[in-house]
């Protein structure tokens, strides 16, 4: 078959049949548009929400660094510290945040949202060039 024996739909032609329920393409090569549950949009729409329920429920996680960086400064975090460490990555994640700044208090935590990771931790006070890189956004928790 070659492209001139095709028949392809224009992008209003396809509204228009969605728009007045007409989902059948009308050439009765059983192509069709679909809508409802099984659409493309509705697939989205489910891949979507799925994956920001990923980014809300995974619990963070410390890398090495981040870990010994907290071990070395006496860093302990507080049940509602994490809590707030949390939803700061929740918060940073649905504004499509990848490379974060918390911050919580007087402590100063770099996280990597797609990862749940922290990658870095200090105390705000140790820090005095207060100038931080390869961030894409910050959360004040």
């Amino acid at each position: 078959m070659n492209i001139d024996e095709r028949r392809f739909l224009s992008i209003d032609q396809v509204q228009g049949q969605i728009k007045n329920g007409n989902v059948q393409k009308g050439d009765n090569k059983g192509q069709s548009i679909q809508t409802g549950a099984n659409s493309f949009a509705s697939i989205l729409n489910k891949i979507q929400e799925s994956s920001d329920n990923t980014i809300s429920s995974e619990e963070l996680k410390f890398s090495k660094h981040a870990a010994n960086r907290l071990q070395d400064r006496n860093i302990v975090l507080t049940d509602e510290q994490m809590a707030r460490l949390n939803m700061g990555k929740i918060e940073a994640g649905e504004k499509g945040i990848k490379d974060s700044l918390i911050l919580i208090d007087q402590l100063a935590f770099i996280v990597n949202v797609p990862n749940n990771t922290v990658v870095t931790a200090m105390d705000q006070t140790e820090n005095k060039s207060n100038v931080f890189t390869n961030i894409d956004g910050a959360v004040i928790a």
